[in-house]
């Protein structure tokens, strides 16, 4: 019975939102050695899918294998959700959900596995390619975006776009590292949460992070993404190439203020509160060289050493009480390879 692994992603910004420039989006982002998503399928003449921990049905996991099964055209699986990442913070949840299921199917099926054509059958890739190509090579990633002409303020149907392509990778030392600050959500567990007063929710999803997005982009300056090309080219890209992490951390914050520009309205300010506020302690700790805010939040992420590793960890979780937010903190490795299967 097959097990396909996947660790979680670092969305740090867009290229450009602006319909003004040929392309629209343009992911830039990091694949994480952890959290991870872990999935085990075997055949079945039905869908089924539970999760391990509690033995309760998994609804998504259903309608991911269901949208599975129809590509692959076999009869149906049996999936479990052994491990699964916290969905909707900024970690890229939905996408590696999706094809870690898809690939464990078509492995329990000995069929091949091509994710980045089932992607945009599956409703993912549909703005970045970020997640994709994490989940196949890893490393720090920019993909190309979309054609403006095709993506305005609607991406089209789910199945008829192609996944951005890559236009740059590289692969980022084993000592860095990146420590997550993750306030708690309000609703986990029929939790309740709160950051100085203010209750912390999941990022945007779905119909509200699309309405979010056309709004956005209807308002983006384009003068801001030939600020962000600029840094990418000149700063992030060839740090990125040399492994020089104080200058890519300082890029890295640069191109996050950027975006941020763009998403004010939208959300509150160049940071999702509290994010911002968790960012600017973060920010002044001097093993972190630089933070942000990974997608839409409330995930922030800072970027490290293994040296200096734990007190990256010290400056995250006071971050977190600074901001009078509940919370959990991981300091994680990037990761320069793709999913990895297990078992027969």
């Amino acid at each position: 019975m097959p097990t396909v692994s996947a660790g979680a992603r670092l969305h740090v910004g867009f290229c450009n939102l602006s319909l003004a420039h040929e392309r629209l989006y343009g992911g830039i982002g990091v694949a994480l050695d952890e959290p991870r998503v872990s999935v085990t399928a075997e055949p079945a003449d039905a869908i089924n899918a539970e999760s391990a921990d509690t033995g309760d049905p998994d609804d998504l996991a259903a309608e991911y294998a269901a949208l599975a099964t129809e590509l692959l055209d076999v009869p149906g699986a049996h999936v479990t959700v052994e491990d699964r990442l916290p969905r909707h913070v900024g970690l890229g949840s939905g996408t590696q959900l999706a094809l870690t299921i898809y690939a464990a199917i078509a492995r329990a099926y000995d069929e091949p596995v091509d994710v980045r054509e089932a992607a945009p059958d599956l409703g993912r890739g549909g703005r970045s390619g970020v997640g994709v190509a994490a989940f196949q090579r890893g490393g720090f990633v920019v993909d190309g975006g979309h054609p403006t002409a095709r993506f305005t303020t609607e991406r089209p149907p789910r199945g008829e776009w192609t996944v951005p392509p890559i236009v740059a990778r590289h692969e980022l030392p084993e000592d860095w590292r990146f420590v997550l600050a993750m306030p708690a959500v309000a609703g986990e567990d029929g939790q309740t949460a709160e950051c100085q007063g203010t209750e912390p929710n999941r990022g945007r999803h779905g119909e509200d992070e699309d309405a979010a997005m056309r709004t956005v982009v209807e308002q983006a300056t384009p003068a801001v993404a030939d600020q962000v090309s600029a840094v990418l080219t000149r700063k992030l890209l060839p740090a990125a190439a040399q492994g020089d992490r104080a200058a890519f951390g300082d890029a890295v914050a640069e191109i996050e203020r950027l975006n941020g520009s763009w998403y004010a309205d939208a959300q509150g300010g160049v940071f999702r509160p509290p994010a911002g506020a968790i960012v600017e302690s973060m920010q002044a700790s001097d093993a972190i060289d630089a933070a942000g805010q990974s997608s839409w939040g409330p995930t922030v992420y800072g970027l490290s050493s293994a040296e200096h590793a734990a007190a990256a960890r010290d400056a995250a979780a006071a971050a977190l009480d600074a901001a009078g937010c509940d919370g959990t903190v991981r300091v994680v490795s990037p990761t320069n390879e793709g999913a990895t299967v297990g078992g027969a």
